[in-house]
């Protein structure tokens, strides 16, 4: 049985639209798959439900805002929605304090640090850098992610000074979606340098690739996937732009074949390094696709899989596990739950 009938007979896709071309150069290149685990990661980022997986305890892994909702740049595809869930830390002082609060009653593990961004799409972690240093060295075991933006060498050196483990950061690889979605006036090559800083330290570093961002047309990603591959990540995350938090109107959702495609392009520019599914991505039934389009094509990691993502990795022999992190950070230790699909229980 091939993967085609495999999939569309798991129950979640069943109504499912699938490229019969695509999942047949899945299927092809399964000598790379099979038996690669895949790990679902379910932070508290946001609410999560699953018919497959439990979710995560609140504030085992939560994000922060120095700028609460706040962002100047304000670009079109994201309008600072993304800010919303975040836990607001707009002082030093606020961040430490919240942070010991959650290690002592919520037994926190780690955490993601992010901002708004300046109108050069810049955000000034600096004083927030002592805080880190200190709580890292309180608790060793804690884990500290950062959203960047774009900085330089001084700025990526403070931040492994400090004691950051994973530093993230979205490449863009057409200006025309710089200048027209970020409202942003830098160049592609400002982006690369960026990566290049910040791959000159010891943290681990996770860039971001945004599928669809020029308002749902796949513009740039090809060349992002050059930059990315030129430097020595620890591996890349891809998500796919959901137009409910733009202007409506103004985007289109991207269609699951072409993303499906980046995918599995990525895989193969990159077999050596984790490439992940991040949380970014238009719900229902087109949720269910990508996911499933990311286990076929060898995705290393899926961040809130949708329904049906465990039992097309069971359908097509991939081991499967459950980490309650950001999917852009290892934990450490034993995964949360080795996974099966509830219809091989």
């Amino acid at each position: 049985m091939g993967w085609l009938e495999r999939i569309t007979g798991i129950e979640e896709l069943e109504d499912a639209a699938f490229d019969p071309a695509l999942v047949a150069e899945c299927e092809a290149a399964a000598s790379a798959v099979r038996g690669r685990p895949i790990r679902f990661s379910t932070p508290t980022f946001k609410e999560y439900t699953s018919s497959e997986l439990q979710g995560c305890g609140k504030n085992s892994f939560p994000a922060f805002s120095i700028t609460a909702g706040g962002c100047a740049l304000m670009c079109d595809h994201c309008q600072a929605k993304i800010l919303e869930p975040m836990i607001p830390a707009t002082s030093p002082e606020m961040l430490d304090r919240k942070v010991r609060d959650l290690i002592q009653l919520q037994d926190l593990r780690g955490f993601l640090l992010s901002s708004g961004s300046n109108r050069r799409n810049e955000i000034r972690y600096g004083p927030y850098l002592p805080v880190i240093e200190k709580l890292k060295r309180d608790f060793p075991f804690l884990k500290v992610a950062v959203h960047t933006a774009l900085t330089d060498d001084a700025r990526a050196k403070a931040m492994e000074g400090a004691g950051v483990d994973t530093a993230m950061m979205d490449v863009i690889g057409a200006e025309e979606t710089i200048r027209d979605v970020y409202h942003l006036d830098r160049p592609v090559a400002d982006f690369e340098a960026t990566l290049g800083a910040l791959c000159a330290t010891t943290m681990e570093i996770v860039p971001h690739i945004v599928i669809g961002l020029h308002y749902g047309r796949v513009v740039g990603e090809d060349t992002a996937l050059d930059i990315v591959a030129r430097h020595p990540v620890h591996a890349l995350v891809l998500v796919v732009v959901m137009s409910f938090y733009a202007v409506p109107g103004t985007f289109a959702t991207p269609e699951t074949g072409a993303v499906g495609r980046i995918f599995l392009n990525a895989r193969r520019r990159l077999p050596d390094r984790q490439v992940l599914l991040g949380c970014a991505r238009p719900p229902g039934m087109h949720k269910r696709v990508t996911d499933a389009y990311a286990v076929m094509a060898g995705l290393d990691g899926i961040a809130f899989p949708a329904d049906g993502a465990v039992a097309v990795a069971q359908a097509i022999g991939r081991p499967a596990h459950q980490e309650h992190a950001c999917c852009s950070i290892k934990m450490g230790g034993r995964p949360a739950a080795v996974l099966r699909s509830p219809r091989a229980a």
